[in-house]
Formats: structure tokens, C-alpha cells, sequence
């Protein structure tokens, strides 16, 4: 190619607010590539980039996870490499108001008091009156509680408030964007931006459906998606919540498709999960791995 990667992606600004994206000037070094476009692919590779905002982002994020600045240089070092076989790029973003369950202003306590962010709120606390929902709403709040609970899923934790719409930590991190856009322009490729976590009585750490809902809400859009490719490679943050709860709803939902569930990669080096969940997180990629198929490398392994 005529375009370095380091006239697309400046290291020293990822995970920056002190960084230009300057689009345009992206989307004309892509068009100036002679790559061919991405609908005579042969062979379909996706990448299923989860997540990759502002606020995940070491340093600057509100929910900052521990190597995400490297996890960024890896991830758009790969897709350069890859510009002319990366097929297509699909893009979760959280996307929260301040009023969800989540978040500290949803509880309070027998004083008024909200909870601190990384409180743990159970079912049983709700019932004993050590927190109670603070805008009324407390049976719906319970559903919630109990169901996580029966469901053997992870329990209430109360983020900081992070993705908040409109707001700079809520934006797709500006090296990965830019990236994102020379690649589109590149590879006659939009990316496709699929925005996630908006019903205020759920978290929604994957991207097919949330932890518990009622409604039943399915993501079709994005598991029709991933049937079509023939190759489907993950990356993003925090590999222990968003990522995890991705692959394991698609897998779930392909779970008779081993010819599918098989074709998925996790980029090992292009994720990194929330202090404390290490291991778990490890163990848990272990399983799915056996159990369908899956892939687990590192970037610098993969030539598409």
C-alpha cells in the first residue's frame, strides 16, 4: 500500500481526547489504495470489534480497563496487515442514559446514600431493605435481581457512569476510528455500528441480547451477519463482560452449527479483561473453546 500505518494511526494518541480523527483526510488515502473492494472477496472476513470506546480506554476512560491502549496499537496493526482481506467491520457501542440499573443513581440506601461504583446489589439486599430502588420501581428492579440469580448469570455490579449518550466516552476511540474509516474507504466497506445497553432496567453486555429482559430481545440482525462470513474474528473491551457475553450468546445461538461456531477466532492480544476477573475470564474462553470449536490467537499469528 501507498499509505504507512503510521500516516493513519498516530500510537501516542490512542487513548487520547487530545486526538483529531480528521475522517475525511482518512477516507481519501483509502480511496487513493488500489485494493479491490471487498464484495470480490472470496473468502468473507469479519471482525466483530466489541465495544472499542473512549471510556474502556486507560487513561482516560470512566471504566478504564487495564491494557487497552496496547490492546487498540494490536488491533489496528491486524487490520492494516489485513486491509485487503478484512471483508467487513461490525461495531458494538454501549450506549447508556444516567438513569439504568447499573448505575449509582438508580439505588439508594436506608439513608439517601447511592451506592458506590463497583458495588454488588443482590436480590436478597433489595428484600432486607439495604437498598432500595430510588425513583420507585422496585418490583421491576427484583425481576431483575431474581432472574440473574435463577439464570446463574453475573451479579448487579454498579458501574461508573461510562457511555453516556452524547458524551466524548460514549465515541469509538479516535485511532481505531480513523482506521475503521480508512479501511471502509479502502475496501468499498461502511462499517456497520450496532448500539447496545439503552433499556434502563437491564445490562446488556453482549451484543445479541441483554442479561434479562422480558421482551426477549434478539439481535438477529448481527447473528445473520456472523452465518454469512466465512471467518469471524473478535476483539474489544473488557474481554471478561462484553466481549465474553458476545461470543457466548452467538455460540449459544449456533450451537447446533459447529460449522459455524468453529469459523470465530477471539484476538487474545486485542482484548483485556476488568482487574479481578483474570482467570475466570481465562477458564471461561477455555470452555467454549471446547466446547465449540473456537479459536483463541494472538493477532501477530493471523494473516488473512
Amino acid at each position: 500500500m501507498n499509505t504507512t500505518y503510521q500516516h493513519i494511526i498516530d500510537v501516542n494518541h490512542i487513548a487520547s481526547y487530545e486526538s483529531i480523527e480528521d475522517i475525511n483526510n482518512m477516507l481519501t488515502l483509502g480511496q487513493s489504495e488500489n485494493i479491490k473492494p471487498a464484495s470480490q472477496d472470496q473468502k468473507r472476513n469479519l471482525l466483530l470489534a466489541i465495544d472499542v470506546q473512549n471510556d474502556f480506554m486507560e487513561g482516560i476512560g470512566s471504566l478504564a480497563v487495564q491494557g487497552s491502549r496496547a490492546d487498540v496499537q494490536r488491533l489496528t496493526q491486524w487490520m492494516y496487515r489485513n486491509i485487503g482481506s478484512l471483508t467487513q467491520v461490525i461495531c458494538s457501542l454501549d450506549c447508556h442514559s444516567m438513569m439504568q440499573i447499573f448505575h449509582p443513581v438508580w439505588w439508594v440506601d436506608h439513608e439517601g446514600h447511592h451506592p458506590e461504583p463497583f458495588t454488588i446489589i443482590t436480590y436478597d439486599d433489595v428484600i432486607q431493605g439495604v437498598w432500595s430502588a430510588a425513583h420507585g420501581g422496585n418490583e421491576r428492579s427484583l425481576e431483575y435481581l431474581k432472574n440473574l440469580e435463577n439464570d446463574h448469570k453475573k451479579k448487579l455490579c454498579i458501574w461508573p457512569y461510562h457511555c453516556l449518550e452524547g458524551t466524548a466516552g460514549a465515541k469509538l476511540e479516535s485511532q481505531f476510528t480513523k482506521m475503521l474509516y480508512f479501511h471502509a474507504a479502502a475496501r468499498s466497506s461502511p462499517p456497520q455500528l450496532i448500539y447496545k445497553g439503552q433499556n434502563p432496567y437491564t445490562e446488556m453486555y453482549g451484543i445479541i441480547k441483554a442479561e434479562y429482559d422480558p421482551d426477549h430481545y434478539i439481535n438477529y440482525e448481527v447473528l445473520n451477519a456472523v452465518s454469512q462470513f466465512d471467518a469471524i474474528y473478535m476483539a474489544g473491551q473488557a474481554s471478561s463482560h462484553c466481549v465474553l457475553a458476545s461470543v457466548t450468546q452467538i455460540l449459544e445461538h449456533f450451537a447446533d452449527h459447529r460449522e459455524i461456531t468453529s469459523r470465530i477466532t477471539l484476538l487474545e492480544d486485542c482484548m483485556s479483561p476488568i482487574a479481578g476477573y483474570e482467570e475466570s475470564t481465562r477458564q471461561q474462553f477455555e470452555v467454549l473453546q471446547e466446547r465449540y470449536g473456537i479459536h483463541i490467537r494472538k493477532s501477530t499469528d493471523i494473516i488473512l
